[in-house]
């Protein structure tokens, strides 16, 4: 039995901070008090810092020289053990659109690294999967490779999802894809969270598609179709609805700081999720990398296609996405940490995991300094991280 104590520091709850001290047990939250004394227990002193719940990352290809799409369990691992050192605690592999092989390789490789290191982690815990394809509109594509777009084809995701064990969580799709809208219950009938991007869809397609059921917009803002007064089309849809949670990639490049404020205006605080979409280069310098079958070139921390110059990820992490945040918008930490814990969790299913710090829930939490950067992480009790000073 494993009993840690975290005391002297402010606990976050109920959306504000508290001076409170958090006991668990094997890795779950057990109680919650002013006071706790257990002889049994590890102390962790916080000296006055923050404890916040790990961040979770829903949308990434890879980090320090890792690309999801080839993967292998010391990949994954490696990728774990980085996104730890910047708060991330829990993250889907994001698939980008590649051969049926290649993603079966994939979804091998995820439950090859679940078997080995899913129990004796040093890191961040893979959560599962996302596709993002192959269902998506060529004209929108940015770094999905067209020849490997699809068209409807539920059987080739059932395929996939038997293969993952129910382990594929999220998946965007573009509605105006044929059969799409009409397939988004089915897919989420086979427990997969439908999000909508890479897309041109006009504003009455959108709108159908979150009445069928998609409930979140794919790095909303890039690589769809912009907002028109007369055509307000998909970024207009996902704004104006009111359940739909938006992906935003806030590095400063993918959005600009007013429009990040924009979104968070009229979405709310609670349907704004903040991702990293970040690419193997994350954590590494400048040079040229990989994303999936693509070259891509990072100037300045920008990824790009070495062909055509688009957008391809980012080089962002979770603690830097929260340092952003604050920054852009003005709004204290307590305001901002739902981006990056309760939301995602509630997305895609987690929140009886992950995203608050309560009882009986998985004892992953960072510690935020006073600068609110990532001081430590732990998960499921175990620090995996912590800031040499």
């Amino acid at each position: 039995m494993s009993k840690v104590c975290f005391y002297n520091g402010y606990v976050y709850q109920d959306h504000e901070f508290k001076p409170l001290n958090v006991l668990t047990e094997d890795g779950t939250i057990t109680r919650i008090g002013e006071w706790i004394s257990d002889p049994e227990a590890e102390m962790v002193d916080l000296k006055g810092r923050l404890l916040v719940p790990g961040f979770l990352d829903i949308h990434t290809h890879g980090a320090a020289g890792v690309d999801v799409n080839s993967a292998d369990t010391e990949g994954y691992e490696k990728i774990c053990r980085f996104m730890a050192s910047h708060g991330t605690v829990g993250w889907l592999g994001s698939i980008l659109t590649d051969t049926k092989e290649q993603t079966m390789a994939c979804i091998e490789a995820y439950k090859d690294w679940k078997a080995e290191r899913g129990v004796e982690h040093e890191g961040a815990l893979m959560m599962g999967l996302h596709l993002e394809g192959p269902f998506l509109c060529s004209e929108y594509k940015g770094a999905m490779p067209e020849h490997l777009l699809q068209t409807q084809n539920i059987p080739l995701v059932e395929e996939y999802q038997k293969a993952a064990e129910g382990e594929i969580r999220y998946i965007t799709v573009s509605p105006e894809v044929d059969g799409m809208v009409e397939d988004i219950p089915r897919l989420k009938a086979l427990g997969i969270q439908v999000a909508i991007g890479h897309s041109g869809a006009d504003y009455d397609t959108a709108m159908a598609a979150i009445k069928n059921g998609a409930m979140a917009a794919t790095h909303t803002g890039n690589a769809m179709k912009l907002l028109h007064q007369h055509f307000p089309a998909i970024w207009g849809a996902v704004l104006e609805e009111d359940d739909v949670y938006c992906e935003v990639i806030c590095d400063g490049r993918h959005l600009h700081p007013g429009t990040v404020r924009l979104i968070l205006k009229t979405k709310g605080l609670d349907r704004v999720v903040a991702v990293t979409d970040s690419i193997m280069a994350a954590g590494l310098p400048d040079g040229n990398y990989k994303l999936g079958v693509n070259d891509v070139v990072v100037i300045d921390g920008d990824a790009k296609l070495a062909e055509g110059g688009s957008r391809a990820g980012s080089t962002l992490t979770t603690g830097k996405a929260l340092e952003n945040l604050i920054a852009f918008t003005g709004l204290p930490v307590e305001d901002l940490i739902p981006l990056l814990t309760e939301n995602p969790a509630r997305l895609i299913g987690v929140d009886n995991r992950y995203g608050y710090i309560k009882e009986g829930l998985e004892a992953s939490f960072v510690v935020l300094d006073e600068e609110c950067k990532v001081a430590a992480t732990f998960v499921k009790g175990k620090k995996v991280f912590e800031e040499v000073k």
